[in-house]
């Protein structure tokens, strides 16, 4: 598990994300509507607007707020100004960042990354400067407390998972983006996982320190905070010791 999926766990089981649902819900319509109108408003004919739905219902979003939205992406409630939007660069400590972003000003979000970049020891960096260092993979989170791990993660491999990962608490499953639905499938019938998404996954990462990690993750969390930011991909990661001294400070 990246350095940052594990400072997201720590953030939802502390209940960071509930404070900030408001803004959650914002971005999750977003993707819909942006789903919506690339593949069309037919969750059997659009698999990446299945598991926008499926995201949204896990984040306890109402159902007449997902509807709403795919009206909107097909064009029944106004035609949508949002376009899609990918940012690079290096954050403090040599990390490579991804900043995927909908916005309906490209300008004024390039320009507000920025600036966080710069306060925080970072620089934008050209198209493509650190893709290359990031696979498109589906990501799939479970917790194993009351599970068998090792049977959970078989499962996940009969059903189609490239690759599993233990970690202490946590068994994170990497499988294609076209399969993430399948095998979330397999997996609920066991334990319902904590996420499932399609996700920019590091081919290696960067070790930080304490004190390296601190810095680096308040650049990551000021990035999410922003309005027109929907993820923020970061190829850090850092030791248990340190994620237990990071947990006291959330």
């Amino acid at each position: 598990m990246s350095g940052h999926s594990k400072w997201a766990q720590i953030k939802r089981q502390k209940g960071v994300a509930d404070a900030r649902r408001g803004q959650l819900f914002t971005k999750l319509t977003r993707e819909i509507i942006v789903v919506v109108r690339e593949a069309g408003a037919n969750p059997e004919s659009n698999f990446r607007l299945r598991l926008a739905i499926q995201k949204a219902r896990d984040s306890n979003m109402p159902t007449e707020n997902i509807e709403r939205a795919i009206k909107r992406g097909s064009g029944e409630l106004g035609a949508s100004s949002l376009s899609g939007l990918m940012i690079e660069g290096y954050g403090p400590n040599g990390v490579a960042i991804m900043v995927e972003a909908l916005t309906d000003n490209r300008n004024r979000t390039i320009q507000e990354v920025r600036s966080l970049f710069s306060r925080h020891g970072g620089n934008l960096g050209e198209s493509g400067c650190v893709a290359w260092l990031f696979d498109n993979r589906g990501v799939i989170t479970v917790e194993t407390d009351g599970v068998d791990a090792e049977e959970l993660a078989l499962l996940a491999i009969d059903a189609g998972a490239e690759d599993v990962k233990m970690e202490k608490g946590y068994l994170e499953i990497y499988t294609t983006p076209q399969n993430l639905e399948t095998v979330r499938r397999a997996v609920e019938q066991i334990k319902p996982p904590v996420s499932a998404e399609v996700s920019r996954v590091a081919k290696s990462t960067v070790t930080l320190d304490e004190k390296e990690a601190i810095q680096t993750l308040k650049l990551l969390d000021h990035l999410e905070e922003l309005d027109d930011v929907q993820h923020v991909f970061a190829n850090l990661d850092y030791s248990e010791a340190v994620l237990e001294k990071l947990k006291a400070q959330v």
